[in-house]
């Protein structure tokens, strides 16, 4: 079989062949850069910017027969210009631009050259966050880290990677990681501590800490609530806030009042502290609060509002006495949340007149600088402190042993029991007004009164209680004036019983027997004998006027020369006084003389007697004849003539008696 192509056939496979030829030249008159299919061009270029350049025979002519989309490219010569900023957000990645350009060249068959050109992206554009701020709700006492949301940022550069910080005032609130933003609890969350906590959460296209350079960042705010969870039960008011571990508790001391026996108190009885109140524990929920009573309601007395807890009477308290409520508090919507309370009723017998201030205003001073409790004066040139008094008419003598005092609604001065102002705390100078009550504690019963307290600057007033340096100095003053006065008094009366004391003697002597005998103020009484009691008991050391008596003449006879001894002896033998009565003349003298016999080497003890004692050793003064003391008749005591003598009046025994006198002053500066 032959199997050589016919002559039709040969020619067509030349022209077949002739072609492909043809195309192959065509191919060849241009072609892009290393044959890349896909050429790459960095966004945000220059207008006029060269995408890329063609390789091309000499004498080919290049032409962009088409493009998608139209417009973004031209060719200047092999070059093919980029005739807008291209942006790779913009740019469709998986639709490439595509721009047909033909070569021709005479004598050869043009051909088409299809360039595919794909946009780079760069970092131009910074993150962002969706918004300016956002709320968070988070409940209290949420365990620690718990999720609480998540907030992210997004970045047109596609191929950026972004990192996140946050920013907690206290840190309550952390990032789970640099790159997640997911908002994680960091602390244990009190709603009455802490109810919005303000943070910043920042991003950027670099990782955090990183030694390169931050392109761009972005930030936002974010404000987290913290929502009140119902975990408390109600607290009645007032009370005292007290924590233990993460609970919190307020205890309330209960409530107070009185009612009059036997009397049905009108409306809502007036309590202590206040009226019974009760608030919700959480306060950021304020559920409604419900009242009722426990027990304590002895035969329905009483009854309370269960909405506002009111307590009002049903019929009088015929018992006198306290009587002890029980009251709870409970959530309308939840009972399992309550809290209990007491509330102490004083049943007391009521009064005609409440206890009332002596005055209706007080005005006290006081300096800024006196110190705590120190007190009130009533002026401010006196150191009297202020007192503030009330009465009660129901007492017959107005006082009332039960009334308490208290300053209403302030705490710079207080009141004592007795109604003196003290000074509670440091006070600025000016006035200070306060009104004061006055309470009657056995039923409650109260008056006001109106208080104004100067302070004055400090220095201008005495200290409260104290003597100012010039008091003090004005009061030594005085008492050294007083000394120096006393002083010489007692200079003069020493002089004087120095001078006077031989007259002193005689007088004394003679005013004890005077008052011995019954010359007194009280006069002579019946059946009473009236005798010397020196000479009842001689050994009576504590007669006064019989010891002194004997010292000094012991002293006078111890002091002379044996001339004068001799002649004092002989003044003894005379009485040292003659006694007369107003009815007759006095007694002789010389019946009186040697009387006595006085040995100068024997003790002499002088007494008062009426009966003569011959016995040694004593010196009597005697009476020659009894005398009646009912008779009331006077005793006149008459000085002894001795000093009259003749025998004295010569100029050695003067000088002698001055002498002796000397002698009896030193002796008796000694014995006293």
């Amino acid at each position: 079989m032959d199997l050589r192509p016919k002559g039709s056939a040969a020619i067509f496979i030349l022209l077949v062949l002739f072609t492909l030829c043809k195309f192959s030249e065509a191919q060849n008159l241009c072609s892009a850069p290393a044959n890349l299919p896909v050429i790459l061009i960095p966004e945000n270029n220059e207008i006029g910017a060269t995408v890329t350049t063609l390789i091309a025979e000499d004498e080919v002519t290049a032409t962009i027969t088409s493009q998608n989309p139209e417009g973004l490219f031209r060719l200047e010569g092999y070059n093919l210009i980029a005739d807008t900023v291209l942006d790779y957000e913009t740019f469709d990645q998986n639709n490439p631009y595509e721009v047909n350009i033909e070569c021709t060249k005479a004598g050869s068959l043009s051909t088409t050259l299809i360039l595919k050109i794909v946009v780079e992206d760069r970092n131009d554009n910074p993150p962002a966050f969706a918004e300016s701020q956002y709320t968070l709700n988070v409940d209290e006492l949420s365990n620690v880290d718990t999720s609480v949301g998540l907030i992210t940022a997004t970045d047109p550069d596609k191929t950026d990677r972004l990192y996140y910080q946050l920013d907690s005032p206290e840190g309550e609130f952390d990032l789970e990681a640099s790159f997640n933003p997911s908002i994680l609890v960091k602390k244990l969350l009190d709603y009455d501590k802490i109810k919005k906590v303000t943070m910043t959460l920042y991003v950027q296209d670099t990782p955090i800490g990183s030694t390169a350079e931050v392109s761009h960042n972005a930030s936002t705010t974010i404000v987290v609530n913290i929502i009140d969870i119902n975990n408390r039960p109600p607290w009645f008011q007032p009370c005292t806030e007290t924590e233990f571990g993460t609970s919190k508790m307020c205890m309330s001391s209960g409530y107070e009042g009185t009612v009059n026996l036997n009397e049905q108190a009108p409306g809502p009885l007036s309590l202590k502290p206040g009226p019974v109140m009760a608030i919700d524990g959480d306060l950021g929920r304020n559920e409604p609060i419900g009242y009722a009573f426990l027990g304590g309601n002895k035969d329905d007395v009483f009854q309370i509002d269960t909405d506002t807890g009111s307590i009002t009477m049903l019929k009088p308290a015929g018992v006198a006495g306290p009587i002890v409520l029980s009251v709870m508090a409970y959530q309308k919507e939840n009972a399992d949340q309550f809290a209990t309370t007491t509330v102490i009723l004083k049943v007391v017998i009521s009064s005609a007149f409440p206890p009332t201030f002596v005055k209706p205003s007080y005005e006290g001073f006081i300096s800024e600088d006196a110190g705590l409790d120190s007190l009130v004066l009533e002026s401010k040139t006196s150191n009297r402190p202020l007192r503030v008094q009330a009465t009660d008419q129901d007492f017959s003598d107005g006082y009332n042993p039960n009334l308490r005092f208290e300053v209403v609604d302030g705490t710079d001065f207080s009141i004592t029991p007795e109604g003196f102002i003290l000074m509670a705390k440091a006070v600025a100078p000016g006035t200070v007004n306060l009104e004061m009550r006055v309470v009657d504690t056995t039923n409650e019963e109260s008056s006001t009164a109106s208080l104004a307290v100067e302070v004055t600057p400090g220095g201008q007033q005495v200290k409260t209680g104290e003597f100012s340096s010039g008091d003090m100095a004005a009061v030594g003053a005085s008492l050294a004036v007083v000394i120096v006065l006393c002083l010489v008094c007692i200079g003069l009366m020493v002089h004087r019983i120095k001078g006077h004391n031989a007259d002193w003697k005689k007088i004394s002597e003679a005013s004890v027997f005077r008052s011995t005998f019954g010359g007194g103020s009280g006069g002579p009484k019946e059946g009473v004998q009236y005798c010397n009691e020196g000479f009842q008991h001689d050994g009576d050391s504590g007669s006064v006027n019989t010891k002194l008596a004997a010292d000094l003449e012991n002293k006078l006879e111890s002091g002379l020369k044996p001339q004068q001894r001799r002649r004092s002896a002989q003044d003894k033998t005379t009485p040292s006084a003659i006694l007369q009565t107003t009815s007759g003349p006095p007694p002789d003298s010389s019946s009186l003389a040697g009387s006595e016999t006085i040995d100068g080497e024997k003790e002499v003890k002088p007494i008062l007697t009426k009966e003569r004692r011959n016995e040694e050793g004593y010196k009597a003064v005697w009476f020659k004849q009894d005398i009646d003391p009912s008779t009331k008749e006077e005793v006149v005591i008459i000085p002894d003539a001795g000093e009259a003598d003749g025998g004295r009046e010569d100029d050695d025994d003067i000088e002698d008696e001055d002498n002796l006198r000397t002698d009896m002053d030193s002796d008796d500066e000694e014995h006293f």
